[in-house]
């Protein structure tokens, strides 16, 4: 499993360790991911993914795991995000076309 978030695409980031001698090593900087479930509305189940901290926040801000994804860009989710996105477009189109 990559150290990638699913929604944002946060992933890990590298840099020095520096010691008091400015002596220099390389390190990462993983992100805070968690697996969590979260609830569709439109589908009317809960979704397992793994994200960041920050994309839970995100989802939480905006209203939803339904709102998110509608606003979120499909460059930066991963591939199941961009299946529950579509997902949750063809579920709207058919509550709104009965």
């Amino acid at each position: 499993m990559s150290r990638r978030c699913e929604l944002t695409g946060k992933g890990v980031l590298t840099g020095n360790n520096v010691s008091h001698a400015k002596n220099r090593s390389r390190r990462r900087f993983l992100p805070n991911l968690n697996q969590v479930s979260l609830l569709s509305d439109v589908l009317g189940r809960p979704v397992r993914l793994r994200i960041s901290r920050h994309a839970q926040r995100s989802v939480d801000h905006i209203g939803g795991l339904d709102k998110f994804l509608n606003k979120a860009k499909d460059a930066q989710l991963s591939l199941r995000a961009r299946r529950l996105k579509r997902d949750i477009e063809k579920a709207q189109e058919a509550a709104t076309a009965s």
